[in-house]
């Protein structure tokens, strides 16, 4: 049983089975080599681990079309692919069991987010999320089943009037601001690249929510190489201000990592040490603003030795209270697995070693910081 002052980690390696394929840039592996990371540096020592059965249809109707997730079964179950529904395509290919592997990712957040909604678990960190994609009826940008959006639906539909959801990832939150558009209890904000050099090419500045929830949509929209000081003046002065006055019940965000300097699929170049910052910032303001009512997720990031576990066990350590000093070392069991998994080593320390307190001289660095 989770305990209420603990801080509740989704984690089983039946969550490595959302797995587009050896060639595919969202490897599993980068979940792996996350909580191998995480175990040795003793991050989960203070955790309650918990594994997830994948979600009910019904659950998953809150977000996604009845026609869709019968879609997404019959390609799971027979490998035939259904490009209307974005089933079959270079970014979300078709694989064996892959409902089960996206259903469980959903459940993994909805149950974690109803713990956390429920006074069950201090903090909630589902590394396997953050799938922030995927359409009511249709498959998009390595992203299945929308789980913030069921998760985040589920804990309305528990009585919360006013949830904030902070998306870091280098892509826009196109799915999670979609479902949400029109809705004035759920505040949207995401700080990304550009749409006019990345991918899915929206989260214009301009778009600000639909008629019936105006100015509960925010989009941070940072040009192409954006790096430490112009992302984190994104952070600090847009993003967190916002949510300071949504006033929220509960915090819900994305940490994908792809907006890292080694990312193969982006063009920012924002340091782990800056990624960690964020995340202590977020974690900070959920304790300001709603008695510590924080649900964490991961998401995007393709650098899968080099960037992503040392970013999500930084994470994982901050929803913990027990952070990880950047100067940390990763340790040597650790960057021997890599060697021998991936034929090179693990990275020797914690950080990137780059200066993110942030300050008037950090923000006269930062230069054009939106599109």
């Amino acid at each position: 049983m989770v305990e209420p002052h603990r801080t509740r980690v989704v984690w089983s390696p039946e969550l490595l089975g959302y797995d587009f394929g050896a060639r595919h840039p969202m490897a599993p592996v980068r979940l792996d080599l996350t909580f191998r990371l995480a175990r040795e540096l003793g991050v989960l020592d203070g955790v309650d681990l918990v594994g997830a059965e994948p979600a009910t249809d019904e659950i998953l109707g809150t977000a996604h079309d009845a026609g869709y997730v019968a879609a997404v079964r019959r390609a799971s179950a027979t490998g035939a692919a259904d490009v209307a529904r974005g089933l079959g395509t270079d970014d979300d290919p078709v694989f064996p069991g892959m409902h089960e592997a996206a259903a469980r990712a959903v459940a993994g957040s909805v149950e974690s987010a109803l713990a956390v909604w429920r006074g069950a678990a201090a903090h909630a960190v589902n590394l396997a999320g953050g799938l922030h994609h995927a359409m009511p009826d249709h498959a998009s940008g390595f992203c299945i089943y929308n789980d913030p959006v069921v998760a985040i639906r589920a804990v309305l539909a528990a009585g919360a009037r006013r949830i904030a959801y902070v998306d870091l990832d280098a892509h826009h939150g196109d799915g999670v601001e979609h479902a949400f558009w029109d809705d004035p209890r759920v505040l949207t904000v995401s700080v990304h690249e550009s749409g006019r050099t990345l991918f899915p090419g929206t989260g214009a500045p301009a778009d600000t929510g639909g008629p019936g929830a105006p100015g509960t949509a925010a989009n941070v929209a940072l040009p192409a190489g954006t790096g430490d000081a112009g992302w984190l003046r994104a952070v600090t002065e847009a993003a967190l201000p916002l949510v300071e006055a949504f006033a929220p019940e509960m915090v819900v965000s994305q940490h994908g990592c792809d907006a890292h300097g080694l990312d193969p699929l982006t063009n920012l170049a924002v340091s782990v040490d800056a990624q960690r910052t964020a995340a202590v910032l977020v974690h900070d303001a959920a304790h300001e603003l709603c008695a510590g009512r924080w649900l964490a997720l991961g998401g995007g990031g393709y650098a899968i030795a080099q960037v992503v576990p040392r970013a999500w066990t930084h994470l994982l350590a901050i929803a913990a209270h027990v952070p990880v000093d950047p100067a940390t070392p990763c340790p040597d069991a650790w960057r021997q697995h890599v060697q021998r998994e991936l034929g090179f080593p693990g990275p020797a320390v914690m950080g990137d070693g780059a200066d993110v307190v942030w300050s008037e001289a950090t923000r006269a660095r930062a230069g054009p910081w939106v599109e």
